[in-house]
């Protein structure tokens, strides 16, 4: 089954990304199973210097949603190290979103080990 994401979402997402460039954007997708209904921005996220993951990972396991979105500003879906302890503690729809920020094409969706999945707008 593919994440499905809805179009003003995603849109959200990619303005968000944007917005925080050369910096790191991170929100928290809310949802059922692998469809996304909604994005929850944390305060620290937008505009500062430090990692993205830092700020998620100080969320409560109860606030986690089911799974993360961040952005890599370098330009690659790869998932880093970090990115992959981090996925396993948020859930199993996690999305990177790639520089320069524009499409669907700039998102790659990946379960809580890594594997990559598809994406469905709707």
């Amino acid at each position: 089954m593919a994440v499905q994401i809805p179009n003003n979402i995603l849109e959200l997402i990619l303005h968000a990304c944007r917005s925080s460039y050369p910096n790191e954007f991170g929100a928290v997708l809310r949802g059922e199973s692998q469809k996304i209904k909604e994005i929850l921005l944390l305060p620290g996220t937008l505009q500062s210097r430090d990692s993205v993951l830092y700020h998620l990972n100080m969320l409560p396991a109860a606030s986690r949603g089911i799974g993360m979105v961040h952005s890599h500003p370098s330009g690659s879906f790869r998932p880093s190290d970090a990115d992959l302890q981090m996925f396993a503690k948020f859930g199993n729809v996690n999305l990177i979103v790639k520089y320069p920020y524009k499409s669907a094409e700039d998102v790659a969706a990946y379960n809580f080990i890594g594997d990559r999945l598809e994406i469905e707008v709707v």
